[in-house]
């Protein structure tokens, strides 16, 4: 952690200098000519960003055609809310429960079975 926090300031404090130097050298033209790519990229990548926010997943979903689902399909999902709100209810599985003998002292059941 130490280490990239020295790296980091290291980094900072040479283009710090370098900036100063430019400028100092060559004058506000040089740093805004240097820095002219800088600001190109970040205005492209907002202006993507804000087109991808603009795009059929995103909003109100106004755009997005309404599809109206088919009456087996409506029936099915009815049945699932008649079956949700009859919480006494339990539900048949196809499977049982096989009583272990964990505990017990039984010599008529086989070791491995």
């Amino acid at each position: 952690m130490i280490r990239h926090a020295l790296i980091f300031w290291i980094s900072i404090i040479l283009g710090v200098y370098g900036l100063v130097h430019g400028v100092t050298n060559f004058g506000f033209w040089w740093l805004f000519m240097q820095l002219l790519p800088t600001f190109i990229l970040v205005g492209l990548l907002v202006f993507a960003y804000r087109l991808a926010m603009k795009g059929p997943s995103y909003g109100s979903g106004g755009s997005r055609p309404k599809v109206k689902p088919s009456q087996k399909t409506m029936a099915k999902v009815a049945g699932v809310r008649k079956a949700q709100a009859a919480p006494g209810k339990r539900k048949s599985y196809p499977f049982q429960v096989i009583e272990g003998s964990k505990g017990k002292n039984d010599d008529q059941m086989p070791k491995y079975h």
